[in-house]
């Protein structure tokens, strides 16, 4: 198995997850270690979940998938960014959008970052010579891995960074999520 080829697809995999772990980390006032571990633990567990689908789906799937996930994933962060502008600008409820008790937005947004994880996990049999079980476990806990650390680390960076904010760090959210959802529509019609 080619661990530079995986390691390096588990980086590229996990950067929309820290984008957005980042932007959870901005709205917080406040990082408790249990709401970075829940963000890292929903990101790379998605990751690595969706990887494991997509090996399961197989290549009979494989068009339907990327001809679909696109469209799923910009859905779900367009619907949480627009979410978060509106309540930050019709709410004093703003700031506790992304609190820790708010599971369902969570996996949402470990859902819209991981769709691309599956339809590589459809191609991960035949790449990087991954051609047993054992492997393809392997592979896929190592992108999951990945984006649990660099989500974890991205939720504090962000927090770092959204103390500078301040009030305005949901509606700076809310764009960022807009902005990745768009990018991923540009993404696979460029």
């Amino acid at each position: 198995m080619d661990y530079v080829n995986i390691t390096l697809i588990a980086l590229g995999l996990s950067m929309d997850a820290c984008s957005v772990a980042l932007i959870n980390g901005a709205v917080k006032n406040k990082i408790k270690l249990t709401f970075a571990f829940k963000n890292a633990l929903f990101f790379g567990f998605f990751q690595f979940f969706m990887s494991i689908l997509g090996v399961i789906l197989g290549n009979a799937s494989k068009s339907i998938i990327c001809k679909f996930s696109h469209w799923v994933s910009f859905t779900l962060l367009i619907y949480i960014g627009t979410s978060m502008i509106y309540d930050s600008l019709n709410s004093d409820k703003a700031k506790n959008y992304f609190s820790s008790d708010n599971t369902i937005n969570l996996i949402l947004m470990a859902i819209a970052t991981s769709i691309d994880a599956m339809a590589t996990g459809i191609i991960l049999p035949y790449s990087a010579g991954i051609n047993t079980i054992s492997l393809i476990f392997i592979a896929t806990l190592l992108i999951g891995t990945i984006t649990f650390i660099l989500s974890f680390v991205a939720v504090y960076i962000g927090n770092k960074f959204g103390t500078l904010l301040s009030s305005k760090s949901n509606i700076f959210g809310g764009i960022m999520l807009i902005i990745i959802g768009l990018k991923i529509i540009i993404e696979h019609y460029i």
